[in-house]
């Protein structure tokens, strides 16, 4: 199919036998290969050469495509990551004292939290979080859990603003415990702040028993405060802080939440707004977690970083003269719709 220039079905016929054989290397470099040479996705080819690798170390051919393209992937993950500094930059030399930015930043804290129980499951919409948060009454029809739960992210959100984010140092296990005692405190008082004390089971991942829990966490402690760590750059700092923590997944519940809220605080220690991985990519979250399981946590830290990206657009959009709100994204065909109004107007 290839040959004869049918890409559309050669594509189809290599997804095909992928997910027949996903571990199967010479699947996995021909796809590479395909990839590479007819949709020029340098970045997916060398992610598959790399799980050919994992799987075959000695593979020849993947090995010489992998050495080609390795050092221009990482140049293409770099100017990414330059590009959306400069888009900080740009955030932070907007006043405190802007109207348009003090609205943006309570928006997007609305948002996230909306985000961010929705990806563990939570039904509520953005307006019944914004009306818990704001009024703490109660939305007829919804558990109690799923009030909890919002409750739960509201007050770690306000230790870490309070406390954490403009505070001198690197995070301890005393702070995560502390985020996770507020995550939790609402939804399970006496599990929240402590570690497990049973074994648990997260899809095809099977974490560290629970008496290897406390040694785990004092060695991701001192990864926190250590000098090679301290030398990446914040979005792969902080992504690479949550994939470790919910690797380890040292609660009964709520590792995500937790997880994410780190991050969060890391990159807000940076100077970046708290990012908002949307609940419709949650699926995406976990393919890449599970990617990062199997050695290769670039897909994971490169969606980080395009959630960054996208946070800190909707603050530049938001912040724009004329503007008079922080663009929704409960739904992102509804900031499509907005932002065609919008271009419809500039044209006018």
């Amino acid at each position: 199919m290839k040959k004869a220039g049918k890409h559309d079905k050669a594509l189809k016929l290599f997804q095909h036998a992928s997910a027949l054989a996903p571990k199967h290397p010479d699947i996995l470099n021909h796809y590479g290969e395909f990839l590479e040479e007819t949709q020029n996705d340098v970045v997916m080819a060398d992610q598959l050469y790399f799980q050919a690798l994992t799987y075959s170390p000695g593979h020849e051919a993947a090995l010489a495509n992998r050495e080609r393209t390795a050092q221009i992937v990482e140049e293409m993950d770099r100017s990414t990551l330059h590009r959306i500094d400069d888009k900080r930059d740009k955030l932070s030399s907007i006043p405190d004292s802007s109207s348009s930015f003090r609205r943006a930043k309570k928006e997007a804290y609305f948002q996230h939290i909306y985000h961010t129980v929705g990806i563990e499951g939570n039904t509520m919409t953005l307006s019944q979080t914004r009306s818990i948060v704001e009024t703490r009454m109660a939305i007829a029809g919804k558990s109690i859990m799923e009030h909890n739960e919002i409750l739960g992210l509201d007050s770690a959100m306000k230790y870490i603003n309070a406390t954490l984010v403009n505070r001198l140092g690197t995070i301890s296990v005393k702070d995560i415990l502390e985020i996770h005692k507020r995550v939790m405190g609402f939804v399970d008082p006496l599990e929240s702040g402590t570690f497990r004390r049973t074994q648990v089971y997260v899809g095809g991942h099977i974490p560290p028993g629970p008496l290897e829990i406390t040694i785990l966490m004092e060695e991701f402690e001192n990864w926190l405060s250590s000098e090679h760590a301290m030398r990446l750059h914040p979005i792969r700092y902080a992504a690479l802080a949550h994939y470790k923590l919910v690797h380890i997944h040292p609660f009964t519940d709520g590792n995500g939440r937790t997880a994410r809220l780190l991050m969060n605080t890391i990159l807000m220690q940076a100077g970046f707004p708290p990012v908002i991985i949307l609940k419709q990519d949650r699926l995406k979250y976990y393919e890449y977690l599970e990617i990062a399981n199997d050695g290769d946590i670039r897909p994971f830290v490169r969606f980080i970083a395009e959630c960054t990206e996208r946070t800190l657009d909707l603050f530049l959009w938001a912040t724009k003269e004329y503007m008079t709100e922080f663009p929704a994204i409960e739904e992102q065909k509804e900031l499509d719709r907005r932002t065609i109004v919008l271009d419809e107007d500039v044209l006018k």
